[in-house]
């Protein structure tokens, strides 16, 4: 693993730090009136998520730690359970929804993912940016409100409820981020 110095570290590098791995989150140089400079990290810990606040010298080495992204294609899921294909391979793995987080929702069989690993341990899953979804219900326009930049709820077909703007009705297509769930364009027919 190639090491780095202090004062190298940037804001999602991948670091191994007190025995474990950590993604940096934030990063902040601090230069005090006495004493050495330092940097100031906000750190998450890859494997129970737990965050925490840490100062490295400028001076100081760290493991840089490389982490692998491979292609995998979403088959199926089973509670709490998601299961995906190798592309290369054709290997099968299950992952629990833990790994993926609140976008497993946003999860259609077929779906071509990436599955982020440290070593043979799957730390991410990550989705497509976006995705298109059909309204299966839209809440009706209220006169008055066409003027101001107002939403309204719609349920998508894969039941994730979000804000569209007044003009989308039920059955039309909609592009929405699978992150956080935000409404982004309507598909044009």
């Amino acid at each position: 693993m190639p090491k780095i110095e202090g004062n190298e570290i940037r804001v999602g590098h991948v670091i191994e730090h007190k025995g474990r791995v950590w993604r940096v989150l934030k990063t902040e140089h601090v230069k005090p009136g006495k004493g050495g400079a330092y940097m100031q990290l906000e750190l998450r810990d890859l494997f129970d998520g737990n965050k925490t606040n840490d100062r490295v010298r400028s001076a100081e080495t760290l493991e840089r730690v490389r982490l692998e992204q491979r292609p995998y294609q979403f088959l199926f899921a089973d509670g709490d359970e998601y299961t995906f294909m190798d592309q290369d391979t054709f290997e099968q793995l299950t992952v629990t929804r833990d790994v993926i987080g609140d976008p497993a929702a946003f999860l259609t069989e077929g779906m071509q993912v990436e599955i982020e690993f440290y070593g043979e341990t799957p730390l991410e899953v990550r989705l497509p940016e976006s995705v298109t979804l059909t309204v299966t219900y839209a809440e009706p326009v209220v006169k008055g409100q066409t003027a101001s930049a107002s939403y309204k709820s719609a349920d998508l077909e894969n039941g994730v409820r979000v804000s569209v703007p007044p003009h989308i009705e039920e059955g039309q297509k909609v592009v929405v981020k699978t992150a956080d769930g935000t409404y982004v364009e309507k598909v044009k027919d």
